[in-house]
């Protein structure tokens, strides 16, 4: 049985509250997960953006649960706590500077659209991910391996350029 106070509290976090309800909301909500991401990185380090990952993956499930039972949708486009875990993994490769230098935020610029490019393309594995159920784990699941491909790719790449940690 679900609670009805809890239930509507999931939905409005799964949604990021009004942001959800913005044009484009994955790319709104991805640009707030990258804002976020950074700040997260630079006081806590890469382990406490991790840390933050794994949480926001694991209470996006019954967030994105709790709305698409309110809603009565299969994937609701408002939802957009799967684009924070997802764009969070694409970025945890990414050496964090302290000194906040433009190669780090060119390389979150790279996390960014590497993310957005699997998550709006969804080749291959993405796409089948969107097909799980139930539908929140779906919602989810793209999103994760959309981030982790293009966290994979940017951990492939970055040895070929000068992107150091200080």
């Amino acid at each position: 049985m679900s609670n009805p106070s809890a239930d509507k509290i999931l939905t409005y976090l799964s949604t990021l509250g009004p942001i959800g309800k913005c044009p484009a909301p994955g790319t709104m909500g991805s640009i707030v997960a990258a804002i976020a991401g950074v700040l997260i990185a630079v006081q806590w380090g890469v382990m406490g953006l991790a840390i933050a990952t794994v949480l926001v993956v694991a209470i996006g499930f019954p967030m994105a649960n709790a709305h698409l039972r309110i809603t009565g949708q299969k994937d609701a486009s408002e939802v957009i706590i799967d684009e924070v875990g997802g764009q969070w993994l694409a970025m945890l490769p990414i050496p964090v500077a302290p000194a906040l230098s433009l190669e780090y935020f060119i390389w979150v610029a790279v996390a960014f659209g590497l993310f957005r490019l699997f998550d709006i393309w969804k080749p291959g594995p993405i796409r089948q991910a969107e097909k799980l159920q139930p539908y929140a784990t779906g919602v989810m699941a793209d999103d994760i391996i959309a981030g982790a491909v293009a966290g994979a790719i940017i951990m492939l790449t970055t040895p070929f350029f000068e992107i150091t940690a200080y």
